[in-house]
């Protein structure tokens, strides 16, 4: 008889959630466009690029500590470990909150201010349709170390 493996059920990969909103926003852009002058200047440029450096800042030792441990980067397989120390001990998301950071970065570099527009629907979109069912997922499986985690951690910063 097989055993149904347990996983956190999150079937569109969550980065292509960030992909799929920026594409919306530069078309919303483009049908209802915002005032682009700010977007011109060094100083957009400036926030541009660190906030992309922050996101990976932010991405790069979650994903190494991941590697490390083995653990998978695919929603729909199971975790190997929990993940608490390093980068983990700040944000219990760190990828979501890294790539968050490179979608800010990249709503300076593409001058869309219906991308800055949309953040707190990204926000909304990751926490329900992603981070809620990973958390379900972690307790399930790491159960009383999950919910001391979850207590010590915020779930983004």
């Amino acid at each position: 008889m097989k055993t149904k493996i347990d996983h956190p059920g999150v079937y569109p990969p969550p980065p292509l959630f960030y992909v799929l909103i920026f594409f919306t926003s530069m078309y919303v852009q483009k049908e209802f466009p915002l005032p682009l002058m700010f977007f011109k200047t060094r100083v957009a440029l400036i926030f541009g690029v660190l906030f992309v450096m922050g996101g990976l800042i932010i991405i790069l030792p979650a994903l190494a500590k991941f590697f490390k441990t083995k653990n998978t980067l695919i929603t729909i397989k199971p975790a190997k470990s929990l993940q608490t120390s390093g980068i983990y001990s700040i944000s219990r998301n760190p990828m979501y909150l890294g790539l968050l950071t490179i979608y800010i970065g990249m709503a300076f570099f593409k001058g869309n201010a219906w991308t800055l527009i949309s953040i707190p629907f990204l926000i909304l979109i990751i926490t329900y349709f992603v981070i809620l069912n990973e958390e379900k997922y972690l307790e399930r499986t790491f159960g009383e170390d999950f919910v001391k985690y979850r207590k010590k951690v915020r779930r983004w910063i």
